[in-house]
């Protein structure tokens, strides 16, 4: 090539690259100065997305500061809309695969049963209960569909409506309850939906290795309630569970809808306080949720992660209870009802199956142990939840607090303080010959008088307060109560803490006295009413409460389990509650030293509390039942029922107690007896009680 060819070549290759740089230049000059504002406003193009950190929940723990509801980490499932990449039907199928092969649960609450071999579908929605019902309301309601739609017409608008026409009738049940829920709890790009909880590590590993958390899924770590002796005490604590599609959207009787716990700054995929104490602490436990800040892209790529306030924990709640003597009240009961089944006569006690005890401080109202026998495990609640709602001794039931019982002869106290205090008696008096033989009302009125069912009473003389207390002589309250009038006792009853609330913070049922406008009211029916028999139902809690009451020679305490909220983080008190006085019976006679001594003797006057080391003031009762167990003969089975308190010189607690087919009250005084040991002798190896510790922060 010669010199001249070569020289033209390079002015052509030196003049396409200077049109080639003018373009860039060109180009270059629109992009910054031209489209400069535009295009940069482009590029800086994101789109921020806030979500919840949840927080701790506050722990809750017995009077001195051992744990009995805390927390332990874990890990969900949850699906994360941002980064879903394919379709969502088919990583719901992948994810549910995943937790069925690791035994998991995953969230979906349509109540529609799974296709039978026909491929049919029913409602499981039981007719008496309203939740399930009210669920499968909303549920036609949401799918626009007619009360009166079959399951079948329900499930095919469940599969029109999230396209799963090309799945297998098993797989279009799975997917459809998920994508239901998912649309009740409102996923979207701001609101993850919860697929599983507490999944195991099987799970967790899975997910991760099919890089399942690059199409949507995500694990995140989170805490879990955990009950450090789940049978401890289940009715009192409680349980949290997830909020339900109908307390979450509130629909009044106008059709005006409203959004209470979202006002109240709950997601709907939250966890809340469902019962007991879990419950009522609901708005201290329940902490401040953080927020964390996500960042996206125009294009969709998350490019920054920030934690924009930290989750603050929830208070720790300081309760009244001693969980050593629930422990060991508990074990008294189910010993003595053991005992009673495996030793006790045919209708004396054999038949004993359930029952309550509740202990309480005297001198400040807390009660130190609420036990329920049968009892279950809190944490089995929801494996086990079948099993304990068919078990015949209904376990679930709180009978200590919503458990409605004749308080027998425990009554009959009440009944001597309005006697006294209203000067109709003294306690020398002697109102009443007894004959010392069993007699009904039908007697009393036939012959003019019953004769004694006291406890020891051979009968044969008159009896005094004192005795009439001991022996728990019928007679004596039959003709005390006829003086007095059912309204008179009644109203001591109640100001006493009996058929009244006890100010307890858990649901608690009142219970009734007998009252002369009761349909069936007849004054044999008020002399039955004077020995706490008649229409007179009250609760276990009550009976302590009343025992407390005599023990404070008439001044009531509100009885309550919570004494205080501490700062879980500090340890410093935020809240208290001090010792409340609801009622005051005034006393300048000495009545309630009058019932103490008739209460000091029936102890003395019973094999179990006899030679007792401590001055014990106690009353039993043999409430009948409805049940005959010889009809003919008139017999029915009868439950055990007692009050006590103690140590007589300066009472520090005081017991209500039942056993459902006890047999008779003197049946109960080993539980009595065990309490008392457990709660002074055994703490503290004398008949000092323990003092309460200090609570750690």
């Amino acid at each position: 090539m010669d010199q001249k060819s070569l020289s033209r070549r390079i002015a052509g290759l030196i003049a396409a690259l200077v049109v080639v740089l003018g373009i860039f230049l060109l180009r270059l000059v629109q992009f910054q100065l031209i489209q400069g504002e535009e295009l940069l406003e482009k590029a800086q193009q994101v789109s921020n997305y806030l979500f919840a950190i949840p927080a701790a929940r506050g722990e809750i723990v017995d009077e001195y500061g051992r744990s009995m509801a805390s927390n332990v980490s874990g890990y969900n499932l949850v699906i994360n809309k941002l980064m879903l990449t394919g379709d969502l039907n088919d990583t719901l199928k992948e994810l549910v695969e995943i937790l069925q092969s690791a035994g998991d649960d995953w969230n979906d609450t349509m109540p529609v049963s799974e296709p039978d071999e026909s491929g049919n579908y029913t409602f499981t929605a039981a007719e008496d209960d309203s939740r399930a019902q009210s669920r499968l309301a909303a549920l036609k309601d949401n799918l626009v569909k007619q009360q009166y739609a079959t399951a079948d017409q329900v499930m095919a608008a469940v599969v029109e409506r999230y396209e799963l026409e090309d799945y297998p009738d098993q797989w279009q049940r799975i997917l459809g309850g998920i994508r239901y829920q998912m649309e009740l709890e409102e996923f979207s790009d701001n609101n993850n939906f919860t697929l599983a909880e507490d999944v195991s590590s099987r799970t967790v590993a899975t997910v991760k290795e099919r890089g399942l958390t690059s199409e949507g899924a995500d694990i995140t770590e989170t805490s879990y309630r955990l009950y450090a002796d789940g049978t401890l005490a289940p009715h009192l604590l409680g349980y949290v569970g997830p909020i339900y599609a109908e307390d979450w959207k509130v629909t009044d009787e106008e059709g005006n809808v409203t959004y209470p716990l979202k006002e109240k700054g709950y997601a709907m995929n939250d966890t809340i306080g469902q019962a007991g104490l879990e419950q009522v602490g609901e708005d201290k436990l329940r902490g401040t949720d953080g927020l964390k800040q996500v960042t996206r892209d125009k294009n969709g790529v998350i490019i920054s992660t920030e934690v924009i306030q930290d989750p603050q924990p929830g208070l720790t709640m300081v309760t009244t209870i001693n969980a050593d003597l629930q422990k060991k009240a508990h074990e008294a009961l189910e010993n003595q009802i053991l005992n009673l089944q495996a030793t006790a006569q045919q209708y004396k006690g054999q038949e004993a199956c359930a029952g309550a005890v509740v202990v309480i401080d005297v001198k400040t109202g807390g009660v130190l142990a609420c036990v329920n026998y049968p009892s279950y495990d809190l944490n089995l609640r929801s494996t086990n939840a079948a099993q304990y709602a068919s078990d015949p001794n209904t376990p679930l039931v709180d009978r200590a607090l919503r458990g409605l019982y004749s308080p027998g002869s425990t009554f009959k106290p009440a009944v001597a303080l309005s006697g006294l205090l209203s000067g109709l008696v003294t306690p020398t008096d002697t109102p009443v010959r007894c004959g010392g033989a069993q007699a009904s009302y039908n007697y009393y009125v036939s012959s003019g008088g019953p004769r004694c069912e006291g406890i020891g009473h051979t009968g044969g003389g008159s009896l005094n307060l004192y005795d009439a207390l001991g022996y728990s002589c019928n007679t004596y309250f039959y003709d005390l109560g006829r003086r007095l009038g059912a309204t008179a006792f009644n109203e001591m009853a109640n100001t006493l803490g009996l058929a009244t609330e006890t100010g307890v913070e858990l649901s608690e049922y009142t219970g009734r006295t007998t009252n002369t406008d009761d349909d069936n009211f007849t004054l044999g029916l008020e002399l039955m009413a004077a020995i706490g028999q008649g229409n007179t139902a009250v609760t276990p809690v009550q009976l302590a409460t009343y025992a407390a009451t005599i023990a404070n020679g008439g001044t009531r305490y509100r009885t309550h389990f919570i004494s205080s909220y501490r700062d879980t983080n500090t340890g410093e008190v935020v809240e208290s509650f001090e010792p409340e006085v609801v009622a005051q019976v005034e006393d300048t006679i000495g009545a309630f030293d009058a019932v103490e001594e008739g209460m000091i003797r029936a102890a003395k006057n019973s094999s179990a509390l006899r030679d007792y080391p401590m001055t014990i003031a106690v009353k039993t009762g043999s409430p009948q039942r409805a049940e005959y167990y010889d009809k003919e003969k008139g017999l029915t089975y009868l439950n055990s029922a007692v009050i006590a308190y103690g140590p007589v010189e300066d009472p520090q607690i005081a017991i209500g107690a039942i056993i459902e087919y006890g047999g008779g009250g003197s049946n109960l005084l080993p539980v009595v007896r065990d309490v008392f040991n457990a709660y002074f002798i055994e703490q503290t190896g004398d008949l000092q009680s323990a003092e309460a510790g200090v609570l750690l922060p």
